[in-house]
């Protein structure tokens, strides 16, 4: 049966360019999601923050999907962790809007500001709502410490979406456990669905011909990094092993660093390129650190298939979508054992997990990949088998539309929600009653 599904998007607009401060993963998730959606056979609008004057309020995007930009605060970026004070007019116009011109079965938030919107919806109209938090208020501020410029309140709200949401994705096994132990969860509630790769994008690209189109060296040592220049993320760490690399082990490589917030690498745009090309002149890697400045989504795969692996190596993170990616071009991955990662990466046969901030054991392992050639090809076919088996966007939509027909039909006597899992154990789960609640005024 058609559904009309809103998806909330706050501050990650599926039209961005990725690889900005604020454009990433949950971008590409929102965009990939609503056209899988679609192509299910649903109507779907994505909503979002209007942030610039030029936008019209709502773009056909493709057939079945529609995104709407809401007039919220400014019509200019503004940082999503200055955002939260536009979150009640954004709730009141869609409101209205959701009077105007229909209501819709149910709602997908995603992230926390888009829950209060959510929430408000429910609570102004009836409509239930599904969120996907993408990162955790009480994990950030683990991580980041100081550094977590979000405001205080943000943990509060989060609880109390938690209590109020019809149901709860989890991306990751240890997304599913932090909501239930640092929030209390209710399991009954919780469904992991994790993020996918676009079989359409992302395909196998002949090494030769990649490193030929880029302007690289058949033989030559090719490392990749992708996704946003932020601290968090962990490239320090990345640069910081090259240099344990040489030192230590006597092997040259090196790093692109894909990413920014202009198309030509500038440091005054993108702070984060001064500060990591201080630390690659501190290793000794200065030559052997390329920034290239973002990309487009059509020659990322070029990147991923021209590098001998993709290094990521984020301080923690709630998924990742890039490794998926890199795996579906028959790229190893070496990454940060935490969160999604040590989910979507199989230890020792489509990469290796290495421990945050200890980039000597980065570089080591970075020695042994290079030590054995066929390990090489071998994780990379064994990359390419894992993700086309559990993470494509398909699979991602059908599951999230299992749970969507839970929550708004309450017809569903069974969902298997932990697919994830190798056995076929099932389990039935029932959503839980929501309780009412207020986070706007």
């Amino acid at each position: 049966m058609t559904k009309r599904i809103a998806l909330i998007s706050d501050h990650a607009s599926p039209l961005a360019v990725i690889g900005g401060v604020d454009s990433g993963g949950q971008n590409v998730y929102v965009a990939h999601v609503a056209r899988q959606l679609a192509a299910l056979g649903h109507q779907v609008d994505v909503f979002t923050r209007r942030d610039h004057d030029t936008l019209p309020t709502v773009v056909q995007w493709y057939e079945g999907v529609r995104v709407i930009h809401v007039p919220a605060g400014p019509a200019e970026f503004v940082r999503k962790e200055a955002l939260l004070p536009y979150m009640p007019e954004f709730a009141r116009w869609m409101t209205e809007f959701c009077r105007m011109q229909g209501g819709y079965d149910l709602t997908h938030a995603n992230f926390f500001m888009s829950g209060m919107v959510a929430l408000e919806l429910k609570q102004a109209l009836g409509i239930p709502f599904v969120i996907t938090f993408h990162a955790l208020g009480h994990v950030r501020r683990q991580h980041q410490r100081e550094a977590d410029q979000f405001p205080a309140e943000r943990l509060q709200i989060e609880e109390t979406l938690v209590a109020e949401a019809d149901a709860i994705v989890a991306e990751c096994p240890q997304d599913k456990l932090d909501l239930e132990t640092l929030y209390g969860a209710d399991p009954a509630k919780l469904y992991i669905v994790p993020c996918g790769f676009d079989k359409d994008e992302f395909w196998p690209v002949s090494r030769k011909f990649a490193r030929h189109t880029l302007g690289f060296s058949a033989d030559e040592r090719l490392l990749v990094n992708i996704g946003r220049l932020v601290p968090r993320k962990g490239i320090d760490n990345a640069i910081r092993g090259l240099g344990y690399l040489k030192r230590d082990h006597g092997i040259d490589a090196t790093l692109l660093v894909v990413g920014g917030n202009s198309d030509v690498p500038d440091p005054q745009l993108t702070p984060e390129i001064e500060r990591l090309g201080r630390i690659a002149a501190e290793e000794g890697a200065g030559q052997r650190v390329i920034f290239t400045g973002r990309r487009s989504r059509e020659l990322l795969k070029l990147y991923y298939a021209a590098a001998d692996a993709l290094i990521t190596t984020p301080w923690y993170e709630p998924f990742g979508i890039t490794p998926l990616e890199a795996m579906a071009c028959g790229t190893p991955v070496i990454g940060s054992d935490v969160g999604g990662l040590k989910y979507s990466i199989e230890e020792g046969k489509s990469g290796f997990l290495v421990p945050p901030h200890k980039p000597q054991v980065l570089g080591r392992r970075l020695a042994q990949f290079y030590a054995r050639p066929e390990l090489i090809k071998r994780m990379g076919r064994s990359a390419l088998r894992r993700v086309n088996s559990l993470f494509t966007w398909e699979k991602v939509a059908r599951d999230l539309a299992a749970v969507y027909y839970l929550v708004a039909d309450r017809e569903v006597e069974t969902l298997d929600h932990h697919w994830w899992q190798n056995d076929a154990t099932q389990h039935q789960q029932a959503v839980t009653p929501s309780r009412q609640g207020a986070l706007l005024p």
